[in-house]
């Protein structure tokens, strides 16, 4: 779901609190303190292998998928 996610914003940042309200089902995601997103978003890194290069992170704000 997070991978969908990011295939659907077409190369534009998902913030970490739209992954936890999309993948997690958080209402209020605003205010948690959690690594959670970056660990899944690590783990599916690892999972796409040289794809996963196209995950990018965007300091303070999120995710974004490259498109070529």
């Amino acid at each position: 779901e997070m991978l969908r996610a990011l295939m659907e914003a077409g190369g534009r940042i998902v913030s970490r609190e739209a992954l936890l309200q999309r993948v997690w089902g958080y209402s209020n995601a605003g205010g948690l303190a959690t690594r959670t997103v970056d660990q899944h978003i690590v783990r599916l890194r690892r999972k796409l292998r040289a794809e996963g290069n196209r995950i990018v992170t965007v300091r303070r704000l999120g995710y974004r998928l490259k498109t070529d």
